[in-house]
């Protein structure tokens, strides 16, 4: 693979191409943009959360120029903002651009590009991979583990919670007249669900368990319904959010976490919870006494899918795996997962608008960031709109 071909879309998007830009700028705090301004919420190493102005893009050969219309706080935008990183390889180490749950509508087309028109309502898939022959993680569509992707949102890479943004025309998705933008935005972390369902190998009538009733956990509660799991336990450390699971699919048997209970104490309730043996575990939380939990929930050759982030270096139980054949396996993103989330949203198998309960308008992206940061605040799905 030749250079131009690895860094072809990291040229392209270069981060720095907005940072150097003489139009580029931090708003002082409670400064009003300008009314036309191409607007977006940054975030920095000093875990700065705040408003930019930075120049409206042009299109090239091949992309389209997006006026984002809605986009979703996700918790690895709050984890940027706050913790500066996720990881070794994704460090903020200068002003970045927040967002990748994205939908908007098509302002206008470059060069080449003939399947779209200016208003076209779109879902933006973020992650942008190389596409190239060589690359075999394109090649044979696991186009998620592209070392030459970007991701946006992800450092360097600037995000999609801006006004205008240019995305290449391959990686949007169109959306029916009878989804909104709002949902469009939601169908990013579904898709992560989706990836999830698909890779834990969950089937009709297994018996599942969610540890987690936040945003990604109740995705995967309302893909799991759909996939035809049951019964179905969702636990959580808040009460609310086991509440709110309870209205979004009735019949899912919650158990409140506790701090102060071991996790093979929680297993027992879990197991109760579900008057039989549980086939497979969606861990959408990532911390390892979750992860613990879950492992001690399965039967013997259950499954444990980690969707979750946690931390670099877990310890599990070993030998209580190995004893009862229980597989452990985790998730990197999502591939191929878009035009099914839309179809199953379009179709009315899933019903994603009432995990959005906070709304915000772009200019106060830094309020609903405060917002989606604070528990007490009852957010599931903050999301700001344009």
């Amino acid at each position: 693979m030749s250079n131009t071909e690895v860094t072809g879309n990291a040229e392209i998007y270069n981060p720095r191409k907005v940072l150097d830009h003489p139009d580029f700028r931090v708003l002082k705090l409670g400064e009003k943009p300008s009314p036309d301004a191409n607007i977006a919420a940054f975030y920095n190493p000093a875990h700065e959360i705040h408003l930019v102005e930075k120049p409206r893009p042009k299109p090239g050969p091949g992309q389209v120029l997006l006026h984002v219309r809605a986009t979703g706080i996700c918790g690895s935008d709050v984890h940027f903002w706050q913790h500066g990183r996720i990881g070794d390889s994704m460090v903020v180490t200068d002003e970045c651009g927040s967002g990748h749950e994205s939908a908007g509508e098509v302002v206008e087309v470059g060069e080449g590009v003939t399947q779209w028109k200016a208003g076209d309502r779109v879902a933006i898939e973020a992650g942008v991979p190389c596409s190239q022959p060589a690359c075999e993680a394109c090649r044979t569509g696991r186009y998620n583990a592209c070392p030459d992707v970007v991701f946006f949102s992800t450092p360097p890479f600037h995000g999609t919670l801006t006004r205008w943004h240019v995305h290449p025309a391959q990686w949007i998705h169109r959306l029916p007249d009878s989804v909104s933008f709002e949902e469009g935005s939601l169908c990013e972390p579904l898709a992560v669900a989706l990836a999830g369902i698909e890779r834990s190998g969950l089937r009709l009538g297994d018996p599942l368990l969610i540890c987690g009733a936040g945003p990604i956990g109740l995705i995967s509660l309302l893909s799991a319904r759909a996939a035809g799991a049951e019964p179905i336990v969702i636990t959580d450390l808040f009460q609310s959010r086991l509440d709110f699971a309870k209205k979004l699919v009735p019949g899912v048997r919650t158990v409140l976490i506790s701090r102060n209970t071991t996790s093979k104490e929680q297993a027992a309730q879990i197991k109760e919870a579900a008057g039989c043996p549980l086939a497979v575990a969606l861990e959408c939380t990532g911390v390892e006494s979750s992860v613990h939990t879950a492992v001690h929930s399965m039967k013997f050759g259950g499954k444990v899918f980690i969707i979750g982030v946690g931390k670099n270096e877990q310890v599990f139980p070993f030998m209580h795996l190995s004893a009862n054949e229980i597989d452990v396996s985790f998730q990197y993103r999502y591939a191929n997962q878009y035009p099914k989330a839309i179809r199953l949203v379009a179709g009315g198998l899933i019903n994603i608008k009432p995990l959005v309960t906070h709304r915000f308008p772009l200019e106060e992206a830094v309020a609903a960031f405060h917002v989606a940061a604070d528990p007490s605040q009852g957010a599931i799905k903050v999301q700001i709109q344009d």
